[in-house]
């Protein structure tokens, strides 16, 4: 009995020990002081508003934009020019957008860490440059925006950092974009400028406001974040509208599997965090800088605290029945800011060191007891793995493992679970899970 308790625990421990070192090696060098000193930095700009001062170098957009492609250019410089920096932009008219006080260009700040093996597919994580009053059209007051959105991008720059130490197959882009509180040019440009360039878009990972753990409705939580992730994709055609009718998949997207992509890696490295998936692109009739990207038919979810504190963002500052309103540097918990940025950072590494995903899955077993599964060949990909979960359930909670690319699951009614399949590369990560998209008969 003592030696098969044993043989259990070690199968057991095997089994667990299925995770890359090099995870837990990123996890440890996330700095909170390099995230504080950053938010620090840019809350001292006294304004973001995109329309703000451009020409002077304490003050406004301007400042702000290049002191982070400077930040961005120090770490490339690091580590032997291993990012490409350069601004994007757009313009944006006064006529016909109400937010616009005035004729301005949207200026993005990219850098690109290229991939060793696929340089021409990328894994995005973007923070917002901008900032805002109480009124957005105001340029002029002093908005520091320390939470909203200075914390997603500090924490998008301490990414850059501590991943431009490692190299990826895949290419990583670290983005602030402009624009997003006036109508989310910024997103929209880059995901325009993306799409003309025919890059292959894994996703988008959009912080906004990472950096506080007390809400307004009392509750103080450091450890829970949300995952806003759209069900399927706004482009999608009318046959592939249909079909979900009779095969399913409301809930089953790019942008769903990506969130929960992210949940699984952070229960995986970060059991101690609490990951929200949240079913809607956005919170309720709002929106964030990820949904241009879904817009084009691209992947992107919006990472962010669970608990916000209304009275500290798009505020003036002020103290107004005994309450302190704005967007300040003393909010922000930037040990929670630090966490999130690890949960971008582990999720961004994952799956620039995976295969491809994928491109066609097809599933089978209509009117029988077992069901069929079949899938293009994955360049690079030691072997698959086809998970299944209950049709009510939010996670994939069954797998198995196989190097074929085709299988059979014996016993297992199509009716009664939904199905997806992963490649697994070498290294034992995995690229994010493909729903069927073609029927087998």
């Amino acid at each position: 009995m003592h030696k098969i308790t044993l043989f259990l625990l070690l199968v057991s421990v095997t089994i667990s020990a299925q995770t890359d070192a090099k995870i837990y090696d990123i996890i440890n060098a996330v700095s909170a002081d390099r995230i504080k000193a950053d938010v620090k930095t840019l809350t001292e700009f006294g304004t973001r508003n995109t329309f703000s001062d451009t020409i002077s170098d304490t003050r406004g957009i301007g400042a702000a934009r290049r002191w982070i492609k400077n930040e961005f250019t120090a770490i490339s410089n690091a580590c032997n020019s291993c990012f490409d920096v350069f601004y994007q932009k757009d313009f944006v008219s006064k006529k016909d957008n109400k937010r616009v006080p005035h004729d301005a260009w949207v200026v993005n700040v990219v850098a690109i860490q290229k991939g060793t093996k696929y340089p021409n597919r990328f894994i995005i994580m973007s923070g917002d440059i901008d900032s805002r009053a109480s009124d957005t059209m105001d340029f002029t007051t002093d908005a520091p925006g320390a939470n909203d959105n200075a914390s997603g991008m500090a924490g998008t720059i301490e990414a850059a950092r501590v991943l431009s130490k490692y190299k990826f197959e895949s290419s990583i882009i670290y983005i602030g974009l402009s624009g997003e509180e006036q109508g989310l040019f910024g997103g929209a440009g880059f995901a325009k400028y993306a799409k003309e360039k025919g890059w292959d878009i894994i996703g988008i990972l959009n912080n906004d406001m990472i950096g506080n753990i007390t809400g307004v409705d009392g509750v103080i939580d450091n450890r829970s974040f949300r995952i806003f992730s759209e069900p399927v994709p706004a482009n999608e055609t009318d046959n592939e509208r249909k079909m979900r009718r009779f095969y399913g998949g409301e809930v089953d997207g790019i942008s769903r599997q990506l969130a929960r992509y992210i949940y699984k890696t952070t229960k995986t490295y970060m059991p101690e965090m609490n990951p929200m998936m949240i079913y809607r692109l956005d919170r309720f009739g709002r929106g964030g800088h990820h949904r241009p990207f879904n817009d084009l038919g691209f992947a992107g979810i919006r990472i962010m605290e669970a608990h916000e504190n209304y009275t500290q963002q798009h505020q003036d500052i002020r103290t107004e029945n005994g309450i302190d309103y704005g967007d300040t540097f003393e909010h922000v918990n930037f040990e929670y800011a630090k966490k999130l940025t690890t949960v971008n950072a582990i999720n961004l590494a994952s799956l620039a060191w995976a295969p491809e995903a994928p491109k066609e899955v097809a599933i089978g077993g209509i009117v029988e007891a077992s069901v069929k599964l079949k899938w293009t060949k994955v360049e690079g990909a030691k072997g698959y793995k086809i998970y299944w979960r209950d049709t009510t359930s939010p996670t994939w909670d069954y797998s198995r493992y196989i190097e074929t690319t085709e299988f059979t699951l014996e016993g297992i009614v199509i009716d009664n679970f939904f199905f997806g399949v992963a490649a697994i590369g070498e290294n034992g990560h995995e690229s994010a899970v493909v729903f069927p998209n073609k029927i087998m008969r």
